[in-house]
C-alpha cells in the first residue's frame, strides 16, 4: 500500500522560506500533487510534478515563489515555499496520482498533512 508523510511545516514570518518533504514508500511513475486548506476553505491544489518527466503545474497564486521538485533516491517529494505570504497559511498534504499531473481526480494515497503558518 502506498504511503505518503509529510513534514517540514512551522510557523513562519511573511517573506520568509520554508521547505516541505513527502517521504514516499515507493515513487514508481506516480504523480505528486500538493494541495493546502486553510480553516473554512475548500482544498486547494497547488503544485504537482508528473510521473515520467517532470513536468510540473503551479497554481496561479504561487508561480514564481513555490517549486516541487523530487528526488527519486530518497523517495521525496519536495515543496520548496519561497516569499510566503499570510494567505499561503494552511495545512499542506501530499498526493499521488498515476501519471499525469492532476488536481482533481482519483488520487491514489494522501498524507496526513503538515500544517503552514505565516505570520504577518
Amino acid at each position: 500500500q502506498l504511503q505518503l508523510v509529510e513534514s517540514g511545516g512551522g510557523l513562519v514570518q511573511q517573506g520568509g522560506s520554508l521547505r516541505l518533504s513527502c517521504v514516499v514508500s515507493r515513487m514508481g511513475y506516480y504523480a505528486f500533487s500538493w494541495f493546502r486548506q486553510a480553516p473554512g476553505k475548500e482544498r486547494e491544489g497547488v503544485a504537482c510534478v508528473s510521473g515520467s518527466h517532470g513536468t510540473t503545474e503551479y497554481v496561479d497564486s504561487v508561480k514564481g515563489r513555490f517549486t516541487i521538485s523530487k528526488d527519486k533516491a530518497m523517495n521525496t517529494v519536495y515543496l520548496e515555499m519561497t516569499n510566503v505570504q499570510p494567505e499561503d497559511s494552511g495545512t499542506y498534504y501530499c498526493a499521488a496520482a498515476d501519471y499525469y499531473c492532476a488536481f482533481e481526480g482519483h488520487f491514489e494515497a494522501w498524507g496526513q498533512g503538515t500544517l503552514v503558518t505565516v505570520s504577518p
